[in-house]
């Protein structure tokens, strides 16, 4: 059987210009891959409101991260959350199966105990959605070790962070038409259903994204629950999804982004999960699939491969009834459950009229699956 976790032979540096895309193919134009992408920094800094958060490229490498033991903070939380649902605190759902809005609290308030149960609520609900909140005016290190106490942080291989700080995963949008209209050539939508970074040997368990700036509409984030799209399929089928296991590799945007003049920090990473997945919390199954990071599965044609990655992710694309809509506005946070939910941004504004869509992202990184049978 294939390891869970090898590098992509030929391995490639950190600085290797080697392409295997082509020159014209496009990616995804929420974040920018070019080095020179914000070649004009000082004009741009002028007018964005929070200007350290701007994605620079530092010639760093990263080595593959070795396997390490994750204890999981929801597991000793009180269930009752007198923590964090105190006197004051208004939970309310955005949706019958998944999502909680909380208002009158700061991020800043919890103890470790509250920090706990809300990792038992984002488990439980999928997504969790703070209003107000000061969490952008903290600073790049207070952030880091709020996220740090859900998990070890990755390091994302090709995109913006900020100096010093390589785990923030930096999300900006600044208008760039050239860029949105070659996009537009090739793609009739710019929505890219994903779990982050879900080539991992031990992909992210919670994830924490916050806004800096944003349009005042447009730009929201769509996530699905895969607990409820994997119940929404029948017995038969969902036993035969058990037994699969797919293959998640990094490779792509790597070689993306050595053939358009970005930097790859880590050398590609391919694992071997299963297509269903068991949560260590709520002991929910849930679909572990994509549409950006699975390039096949084991034993599987790809003619068949292909089928079944369409159907399943037309099905979680479809699924309105087990999705919310986050809208963005200045002081939203937003953490979700990584192996429990697929998400999509939605790019229906231009940021050349409607402003830029700027935020950060720290992935506190968990568990290797969980198969429903162990092998």
């Amino acid at each position: 059987m294939a390891p869970h976790v090898t590098p992509i032979s030929p391995t490639l540096s950190a600085t290797s210009s080697t392409p295997s895309s082509l020159p014209d193919e496009v990616y995804d134009i929420n974040v920018p891959f070019r080095t020179d992408a914000l070649a004009a920094r000082p004009k741009v800094a002028a007018h964005v409101r929070y200007p350290m958060y701007l994605p620079v490229w530092e010639k760093a490498f990263f080595p593959t991260l070795p396997p390490f033991d994750f204890f999981d903070p929801a597991l000793r939380a009180d269930v009752y959350k007198p923590n964090l649902l105190r006197p004051g605190v208004k939970a309310t759902n955005l949706s019958p199966k998944m999502g909680t809005e909380l208002t009158g609290l700061q991020l800043g308030d919890l103890s470790s105990d509250a920090k706990d149960e809300l990792a038992l609520l984002v488990s439980e609900r999928k997504a969790v959605v703070f209003r107000d909140q000061d969490f952008a005016n903290w600073g790049p290190t207070a952030q880091e070790d709020f996220a740090k106490h859900f998990g070890k942080l990755n390091y994302q291989p090709v995109t913006g962070a900020i100096p010093d700080h390589p785990a923030f995963h930096i999300i900006y949008r600044d208008g760039n038409q050239e860029e949105i209209s070659k996009y537009f050539e090739q793609k009739s939508t710019a929505n890219i259903w994903h779990h982050d970074v879900s080539y991992e040997r031990q992909p992210p368990g919670y994830v924490m994204l916050c806004i800096l700036d944003c349009p005042d509409e447009g730009g929201d984030t769509v996530l699905a629950s895969m607990t409820e799209a994997y119940k929404r399929l029948s017995p038969g089928f969902r036993s035969m999804l058990d037994n699969l296991k797919a293959t998640h590799s990094s490779e792509k945007i790597c070689n993306f982004a050595r053939s358009n003049g970005g930097l790859c920090r880590k050398d590609p990473v391919r694992s071997l999960h299963p297509l269903v997945r068991v949560h260590p919390v709520t002991g929910e199954k849930a679909l572990f699939v994509n549409d950006e990071w699975i390039f096949g599965i084991q034993g599987w044609k790809q003619a068949e491969t292909d089928w079944l990655l369409k159907y399943l992710m037309d099905h979680i694309s479809k699924g309105h009834d087990f999705q919310v809509r986050v809208g963005w506005k200045r002081g939203t946070v937003v953490m979700f459950d990584n192996r429990s939910v697929c998400h999509t941004a939605t790019v229906d504004y231009d940021g050349v009229y409607e402003g830029e869509r700027h935020m950060f992202r720290l992935a506190a990184m968990a568990e290797k699956p969980i198969p429903v049978h162990k092998d």
